[in-house]
């Protein structure tokens, strides 16, 4: 099955126009609001710079300044309308063929990909009964959350509102890693695996394994992977705990992971990611940018972005410096920041040491 093909019936695939045509439709709305937005910052601090440190006391000054703003009003509620509606409507367009798909999406559930679950596994606290990305009932809150997600929310609806399309982006992280060949490489948090398959695309010869929480998202991963003949290894394990050996892999990976959970379990990621990885070994993490990269106008729209759209951990996440927790785990010649001069994502590079002493 070639998923990036993948044909809606009329009804679900007019509802998804709908909904896209009218977000991209508002640039008006936008043009005006951002005006609005403006003036605010004029009025209340005279400039960017002067607008208050504290995230909450900025939020709710411009808040207050622009609640009676009929543009910003209409703007707040298009993107909270989008941010309700998508997954339910992608939910609505995948029970309509799913009829049509389902014994190739049986077919898929085996094959060179395997998918391992454990009878001991238990999802930490910080992810469980949380719905992030406001879907309803979680990453695990449809029997094929992860069909729906990967590929008509990411692949009908994001890619479309992505600068340059998040498939493409996936490959522009992959293909950063030093390297022209990797034996073993760990995709943490691979989700519905359209990373990992970036990985495998551009390391054609590497052994790769993929951990998550979400085994909806996992099971996808694994229909993707037979989908295209890869033979990977993927566990419903944890990031910060996936139980593998030891010195095990030169490469460990994550796409946009981090903001997802919070600070202590990221600084975990890191202590894992060197624990599992050989002596010379590499990380390449990619996240959403840092908010001491962005000026206090950025700050606040993408921790808005955040509040309303699902995103729990983001703030304390994008808060931290993520090379300051590599270099606290371990590692050397941490190289960190934006990809091609833009402030996202924002990818982590490091070495574990040949020479490990005892820590």
């Amino acid at each position: 099955m070639a998923f990036e093909h993948l044909q809606l019936k009329q009804r679900g695939r007019a509802e998804i126009d709908f909904m896209l045509s009218t977000f991209l439709g508002s640039s008006t709305v936008r043009e005006s609001a951002e005006q609005a937005v403006q003036s605010a910052i004029e009025e209340l601090a005279g400039s960017i710079e002067a607008l208050p440190e504290n995230l909450d006391e900025r939020n709710s000054q411009l808040e207050s300044f622009l609640y009676n703003v009929r543009s910003f009003r209409v703007q707040q509620l298009l993107g909270e309308w989008y941010s309700r509606n998508h997954g339910a409507a992608a939910v609505r367009a995948f029970e309509e063929v799913q009829a049509k798909l389902q014994i190739e999406l049986d077919q898929l559930s085996s094959g060179k990909t395997t998918l391992e679950t454990f009878p001991d596994f238990q999802a930490p606290d910080y992810w469980r009964d949380v719905d992030f990305h406001r879907t309803e009932g979680g990453w695990d809150g449809h029997p094929y959350m992860g069909f729906v997600h990967g590929e008509i929310v990411h692949r009908k609806m994001v890619d479309s509102l992505f600068p340059g399309g998040i498939f493409k982006q996936r490959r522009q992280v992959a293909a950063l890693a030093k390297q022209d060949h990797y034996d073993n490489i760990l995709d943490m948090g691979c989700s519905t695996g359209h990373f990992t398959k970036a990985l495998a695309e551009t390391y054609p010869n590497a052994s790769i394994t993929g951990t998550d929480l979400s085994l909806k998202t996992l099971e996808h991963a694994q229909r993707v992977g037979n989908a295209h003949g890869y033979s990977w290894r993927l566990l419903q394990r944890a990031a910060e705990d996936t139980k593998l050996a030891h010195d095990c892999f030169d490469l460990v990976t994550s796409y946009i992971l981090l903001h997802e959970m919070p600070a202590s379990a990221i600084a975990a990621v890191f202590a894992e990611s060197f624990r599992v990885l050989k002596p010379g070994g590499e990380i390449l993490m990619s996240d959403v940018s840092r908010y001491t990269d962005l000026n206090k106008l950025e700050q606040w729209r993408a921790d808005r972005g955040a509040m309303y759209g699902g995103e729990p951990h983001w703030r304390a996440s994008a808060s931290l410096d993520l090379s300051k927790i590599a270099k606290d785990a371990g590692f050397i010649k941490v190289n960190a920041g934006g990809v091609q001069g833009a402030k996202y994502p924002y990818v982590v590079q490091a070495i574990k040491p040949h020479e490990v002493g005892n820590r």
